[in-house]
């Protein structure tokens, strides 16, 4: 990259440093100027610039110089608010929607209704008013539920989810819709939460935001491809990425970057969207106290250079944070109750009366006045100050810093013109946009066509990094090629081989579009991503769309090349180069098409629950208005017309006529009558029992029998083809348009959902009961030379309840934990090895609270999870002791883990997660009353009384993110830990009230005796106080620092002065010094390495030796006497875990109607549909063949139905295998037994109904014996089987896409030996075992046995083989002989012309020919249908233990590499 000399060229020379034109500036002096830049307010930008800085200024105003040079016209607008008031359904608190109120809803109808009219508004934010001129920052400050995000996501117009919006908003004049709509991309709201595709590296993540944004005039003219690079390199160098580019960005389940550069990723992304103004949502969450007064540096030089505008809110803003806004605005209960300067906000309140207590930031202070329990009035003015939302915005409009704002706001109108400010937007919008390719008002920076290119680039990259999926795809079509290929071999040429010829073709087509079904589980999980995009203005979501069919194409396309080049050789299908190509062509069309048509559903479909139910119904259909399970000519009218809608029809009629076209098929076999009597009449008095025969031939013209058979024709091939993709463009047009028009996934508040009995009546019964007269004043506080904590703790009492005696005698430890010489290597996918922690060593004794601290990716949950035992991937060495002594077998049971991410069962309610915890993690001794005590008194301490009952649900539906992370916390409380309690980030996303809280907590949790470790990002000074030991890391897990760190903070400070570091500041946070004297943060550079520093320091050496001293004497006491129980792996017995682990799943079900009601609108249609497609099917050559299909159609439901659960089991699996089992809560089995129990009984009662639907409508046989068999045999025996191979199958895929997918094959290849579409006589030999083992066999022979069994048939005039005997012979004189051994019958004996023969008598004839035996079967299938349950239910078991639980190692062929953990004990030397 070429650089420039930023302070020695000539004026006209220096290139302006701006987004732009990055290309040109060298990237390491780019670090030093943003941090120059960075720490002046926008007032005092032009006035407070040194000497030094003169040249450098020259440099950044050189930009303009630039920009006019080359004609380059700059967007930049501020925002004003007037009057503006947002309103949402007034839901604070809902009833939760069960099964149960579904089923009592007819009866409820009166109390529905009066609920719907009651439902009224409520002001979400009421009368905001401000004004932040561009290169302005606000700051937004305010506790969670005060209105924050509703007001971000009002100002940059995400309004959707909000009922109505008063109030006037203009950005320069302009008004907003004309905003969102032209220039959505200058306006944006950044989320909290980190949105990106998991399998997507950093360097695609971040490639692709540039390459979407990039201008079409870029400064210095350079190629658009030197300007992503560019622009990409500089954003991973401003927020230390570059390191990160080969990494996965991944997610909760994907493993990938630290939580922390994932949230880099994301601010990264939204400054790679160039956008003007930005309402950023919490987006500190996550990351360390350097990066993020780092990150509003950045955000401080942006407004400065480029004259941006920063809306933002922090929950945990630092003082040198705070000093960087312009602005701050105070939100209390939806009202404003402070807008104005930084520098005057806090005397505003002190002269209001409260008071700051010492150490507090401004911030916090701020913040505080909106929590009654945490401010702090002046003496005397008690009765004096407001207390109340309202009144506190009383207060405010009717002070004089209101009217200075009203004053603002007129100000900045008068100097506004929103005609100047329009056409300045429109001409640099026509500059940066392409003029042709897109509409003239387009939003987006580039054309449509441009986006699709991008997209489809980066299409191949999520295909690439889905391997797992793509290896299944083309495995899966070589596998079922070649089975179906030997299963078909070598089909024979005459008539007898018709039937396996049409059921090869149809399988062909069958086969791809159940690979189609399955991947709509891929849909869902991104939908989140290419809606936050979308708000972007990154790209059409129909781009998204089109590009999505494009990218999947190619790999379907070797997947069905193979597919079919095995399958239409081995088959013996018409070999010459142009048939195989048309069947290659519409195989490929008519997958592609289908495809299309899934994904059409899933944009359109709201939850894949829905989606799968549509889906299920779409796939019923399809095949059987295919034409070859109902000929067209047979089809009921009602319905007949569904097959000219259907894209599989007309494929499966140019395939079948590009077949038989052309073809003489002999029928010498089959020619009637036959036998010694009549061997030597000449043919022409015989006819082939065949359709399309003619009398004296003894073959069929393949023409002749597509059409008398299924009404096709040749001539309708490449009309058909046209149709195909007629059908595939509309379909894709349709996925377009439900991308583009989907509602973006808003949100419209916490709501908190309770069951019904415990709805609150009023909001205010939910949050805690504190009046103005509980705020403590000065006068209670101590005096100035105390910590400010020491005040703040008695302030938080009411929010947290007390530690009771109780458990402060249950928490009273006496042993040491400790470690030391921890190191922590991984092998990376290229061979190499990657340290990831290095020589750590620490201890934490009873009653201590440590800190864990580092930078973002500095190895601190690397650790934790290294000495909670939680790691099972790399080589962990080192020494890790409790007294002293090796771990022993139940150390994870004495230990509680609150992981960072809060992952519950949403279904659960807070209350029964709590139950749950402590009925299977405290011992079994404890008596299961004493248990629940125990959590009623966590309750209480966690201050969680009012939300016991509420429902944990999901963000934006349940509990809010405070109340999410209390209860993580009590899940670890309440199964009492006695050893040590590790906490991963328990602050992070929490306002500076609540994190405090938290941190009280756990204070007092260590005062009562726990020891706990616990990591740390962007604690403030009085937070940070409240620690007592600090172990600190630097990039590479090396430790930096261990020990006290003293009152207010004097230890830690003392240590690293005395290493030569710089004088901390009275008001400078201490937390934030040390990180900055070690160089945390992404762009910081240490003057040292502070590693040596420590490893040569004093402290170092006084800490090695009093682990020493603390490991020699503990390990010669007596061991600590540890009930036995507590060396068992679980805490409870199998059964105990067994009982709680089903319940609460019965609990998920129960109170996820969605999903059941998904389940019943399947089988209830599909029922009503295959009854009424069959509607009372008699005893006729077709009417067996309906009586076939319709058992068929009830086999092939399973198909969607287990694509319904397999998304809900992974999802069980998932939690399991992050929390619930790290914790050692239950054992593996007991969740696989959970799902089966569950599912099964509520699959058995949907099937009952289904089973109603099509049994009775489509003519089977009523008596009771028969029904009560089928029922029996369908409804219990293979709604069983279907459930249990569908959990079989989640044991082994890592995802639902591809569980779908492996089902699609498993369920394909015993269709395939079933014998529906290939006869059992006709099966190779080799495969016959197949046909013996495939489990559909016998439950095809048990249901079609027991509805054909002695039906007496009776064919159709249509139906009947018509043949003229010899002169003077009647019918029966010449073929009676043969239709008494053949069976059937003649419909005219007596005749001597045109004699009408019938081959079936009764329907028994046909059994026989598909080796189905009424009698000998009936009972024997039973036996063997419920052998193959058993095995599925093993096989749950079992494939469960041996892919996800049994720990496998292969040799590896040249460089060894370590991939395993194990933890072994050599002489007090601990090895993972």
């Amino acid at each position: 990259m070429a650089s420039i000399d930023l302070e020695n060229q000539y004026d006209d020379d220096l290139t302006a440093v701006s987004v732009e034109n990055l290309h040109k500036v060298d990237l390491k002096r780019l670090k030093s100027l943003v941090h120059k830049l960075s720490t002046r307010s926008a007032a005092k930008a032009s006035d407070e610039i040194s000497e030094s800085d003169f040249k450098l200024e020259d440099a950044l105003r050189q930009r303009v110089r630039m920009y006019e040079r080359d004609g380059i016209k700059e967007r930049s607008v501020g925002v004003m608010f007037k009057g503006l008031t947002v309103k949402g359904v007034d839901k604070g608190a809902t009833a939760l929607l069960t099964i149960g109120e579904l089923l009592t809803a007819p009866f409820r109808v009166k109390e529905i209704l009066s609920g719907i009219r009651r439902r009224k508004l409520r002001n979400l934010i009421q009368d905001f008013n401000g004004v932040v001129p561009k290169g302005n920052m606000l700051l937004v400050l305010g506790r969670p539920g005060a209105g924050c995000s509703t007001f971000l996501r009002t100002i940059a117009g995400e309004t959707m989810s909000y009922r109505e919006v008063e109030g006037i908003i203009s950005y320069d004049g302009v008004d907003q819709e004309t905003m969102k709509a032209r220039f959505k991309g200058d306006v944006l709201y950044s989320s909290e939460t980190d949105e990106h595709f998991p399998i997507l590296n950093v360097n695609q993540t971040l490639s692709f935001a540039a390459a979407i944004k990039a201008p079409k005039i870029r400064a210095g003219h350079v190629s658009r491809k030197e300007y992503v690079q560019d622009m990409r390199d500089f954003l991973a160098t401003v927020f230390g990425l570059r390191h990160t580019y080969n990494t996965r960005v991944g997610d909760e389940y994907v493993h990938g970057i630290s939580g922390g550069e994932r949230k880099r990723v994301s601010l990264a992304e939204v400054m790679a969207s160039r956008a003007n103004l930005v309402a950023w949502d919490n987006s500190t969450r996550g990351l360390d106290a350097s990066t993020a007064l780092e990150y509003t540096q950045a955000l401080r030089t942006s407004t400065n250079l480029l004259k941006n505008t920063a809306i933002v809110a922090i929950y945990q803003a630092g003082e040198n944070i705070y000093n960087l806004f312009d602005k701050v605005m105070v939100i209390h209960s939806g009202h404003q109750i402070y807008f104005g300067q930084t520098a005057k906000a806090k005397a505003y309140f002190e002269h209001m009366g409260y008071v700051c207590p010492p150490r507090q930031t401004t911030a916090e202070f701020l913040t505080a006045i909106t929590d009654p329990a945490g401010r702090y009035v002046r003496a005397g003015s008690e009765n004096k100050v407001p207390g109340t939302a309202e009144e506190f915005a009383n207060y405010w409009r009717s002070s004089p810093e209101y009217q200075e704002m009203l004053a603002e706001i007129e100000e900045y109108e008068r100097s506004v013109n929103a005609s100047d400010t329009l056409q300045w937007l429109n001409e640099s919008a026509s500059q940066e946009r392409p003029k042709h390719g897109k509409r003239k008002n387009s939003p987006y920076t580039l054309s449509f066509w441009m986006q699709l290119r991008i997209l489809v680039h980066r299409g191949f990259q999520r295909q690439k990094g889905n391997k797992p999926y793509l290896i299944t795809i083309v495995i899966a079509s070589i596998v079922q090629s070649l089975i179906i290929g030997s299963l078909f071999y070598n089909i024979p040429d005459t008539f007898s081989g018709s039937f396996s010829r049409g059921g090869v073709l149809f399988f062909s087509l069958l086969f791809f579009t159940l690979n189609s079904l399955a991947e709509m589980a891929m849909m869902y999980p991104q939908r989140t991503i290419i809606d936050k995009q979308k708000r972007f203005a990154f790209y059409h979501p129909a781009a998204e769309a089109i590009a999505y069919m494009i990218t999947s194409m190619p790999i379907k396309i070797v997947g069905i090349t193979i597919f079919t080049l095995v399958l239409y050789f081995m088959a013996n299908l018409n070999r010459t180069p142009g048939q195989y190509f048309t069947f290659l062509l519409f195989v490929q069309v008519v997958a592609f098409t289908m495809n299309a048509f899934f994904q059409m559903i899933s944009s359109f479909a709201k939850t894949i629950e829905i989606a799968n139910s549509v889906a299920g119904l779409g796939i019923m259909t399809v095949f059987i208005y295919a034409g070859y399970l109902i000929p067209r000519p047979l089809m009921h009218p009602w319905f007949k017309w569904l097959s000219y809608i259907n894209p599989i029809a007309y494929g499966f009629e140019a395939i079948m006529s590009n077949e038989f076209h052309g073809r003489k098929v002999d029928c010498s076999a089959e020619l009637i009558p036959q036998g010694s009597a009549v061997a030597d009449v000449p043919v022409e008095y015989k006819v082939c029992a065949a359709t399309g025969s003619l009398p004296g031939s003894n073959y069929v013209v393949g023409d002749n029998y597509i059409k008398n058979a299924f009404d096709y024709a040749w001539t309708h091939v490449w009309r058909n083809l046209g149709i195909i993709i007629g059908f595939a463009v509309l379909f894709v047009t349709m996925y377009a348009i439900g991308n583009e028009t989907r509602s973006a996934s808003g949100t419209r508040g916490d709501i908190l959902i309770f069951r019904r009995a415990y709805v609150p009546k009023d909001l205010k019964d939910i949050e805690p009961e504190v009046t103005l007269s509980q705020t403590l004043t000065a006068s209670e506080e101590a005096s100035e030379d105390s910590s400010a904590s020491s005040t703040t703790e008695k302030a938080v009492g009411d929010v947290i309840g007390k530690i009771p005696s109780r458990i402060k005698t249950a928490l009273r430890m006496k042993e040491v934990f400790s470690w030391r010489h921890v190191n922590y290597i991984i092998s990376l996918d290229n061979g190499d090895e990657r340290r990831l922690l290095c020589d750590v060593q620490g201890y934490s004794k009873p009653g201590t609270l440590t800190a864990l601290m580092g930078e973002s990716g500095a190895g601190k949950t690397t650790l934790l999870n290294a000495l909670a035992r939680r790691i099972n991937v790399g080589v962990i060495t080192g020494d890790i002791f409790v007294d002293g002594k090796p771990l022993d077998a139940g150390f994870k049971r004495r230990t509680g883990y609150v992981q960072q991410q809060d992952l519950h069962v949403p279904e659960s309610t807070v209350r029964e997660a709590l139950r749950f915890a402590a009925l299977l993690r405290q011992p079994e001794s404890v008596p299961i009353i004493e248990k629940y005590e125990y959590v009623e008194t966590v309750i209480e301490m966690l201050g969680m009384e009012s939300y016991a009952e509420s429902i944990i649900g999901t963000p934006g539906q349940g509990l809010n993110v405070e109340q999410r992370k209390k209860l993580s916390i009590g899940v670890e409380l309440a199964s009492k830990p006695s050893l040590l309690l590790f906490l991963d980030e328990p602050t992070s996303g929490l306002d500076s009230q609540s994190a405090w809280a938290v941190v009280q907590l756990l204070r007092r949790l260590a005062n009562a005796g726990q020891s706990i470790l616990c990591t740390i990002h962007q604690p403030s000074a009085t937070l940070f106080e409240q620690f007592d030991k600090l172990l600190l890391l630097k990039t590479g897990g090396q430790t930096v620092y261990f020990g006290g760190i003293g009152r207010n903070s004097q230890m830690v400070i003392d240590y690293f002065q005395e290493q030569g570091a710089s004088k901390c500041g009275e008001m400078e946070n201490p937390a934030e010094y040390i990180l900055n004297c070690i160089g945390a943060g992404a762009t910081a550079a240490p003057d040292r390495d502070w590693y040596d520093v420590w490893r040569n320091s004093l402290n170092f050496r006084r800490v090695t030796t009093e682990i020493e001293q603390l490991n020699t004497e503990l390990s010669a006491l007596p061991p600590q006497q540890i009930r036995k129980e507590f060396t068992k792996k679980f805490a409870v017995g199998w059964p105990t875990q067994a009982k709680a682990v089903s319940l609460r799943a019965y609990r998920q079900y129960w109170r996820s109607p969605t999903y059941i009601v998904a389940k019943f609108v399947l089988y209830i249609s599909a029922g009503l549909f295959t009854g009424f497609s069959f509607w009372k099917s008699n005893f006729t050559i077709a009417g067996v063949q309906n009586l076939l299909f319709g058992v068929f159609l009830s086999i092939i439901i399973g198909a969607p139905l287990i694509n319904q659960l397999q998304p809900r089991a992974i999802q069980s699996r998932n939690l399991y295998e992050v929390r619930e089992s790290a914790s050692n809560t239950y054992h593996w089995s007991a969740l696989i037994l959970s799902l089966l129990v569950t599912e099964i009984p509520y699959n058995i009662l949907l099937a009952t109904i289904y089973y109603c639907c099509y049994y009775f409508p489509i003519g089977y046989m009523r008596s009771t014996a028969r029904a009560g068999y089928y029922y029996f045999v369908y409804c219990i025996l293979y709604t069983t089987f279907w459930t249990t191979l569908g959990l079989a199958v989640t044991t082994f895929v890592p995802d639902a896409a591809t569980a779908n997918l492996a089902t699609s094959l498993l369920i394909s290849m015993i269709l395939s030996f079933s014998g529906i579409f290939q006869p059992p006589s006709l099966i190779p030999h080799f495969w016959k075992f197949m046909y013996r083992i495939s489990p559909i066999t016998y439950f095809l022979q048990s249901l079609l046995g027991n509805v054909l069994h002695d039906g007496k048939v009776h064919c159709l005039q249509s139906e009947f083989n018509v043949f003229n005997p010899p002169p003077g012979y009647t019918c029966y004189e010449y073929a009676g002989e043969y239709t008494a051994h053949a069976g059937g019958y003649l419909n005219n004996p007596n005749a001597t012309s045109h004699c009408e023969f019938c081959k079936w008598t009764v329907a028994d004839q046909y059994l026989a020919q598909v080796d189905i035996s009424y009698s000998g079967q009936r009972w024997r299938n039973i036996g063997l249908e419920c052998a193959f349950i058993l095995f599925n239910f093993a096989f749950c078991f079992l494939g469960f233990y041996v892919f996800r639980v049994a720990v496998w190692r292969m040799p590896k062929l040249g460089r060894k590499r370590k991939t395993g953990a194990k933890f072994v004990q050599k002489n007090g030397h601990a090895e993972v």
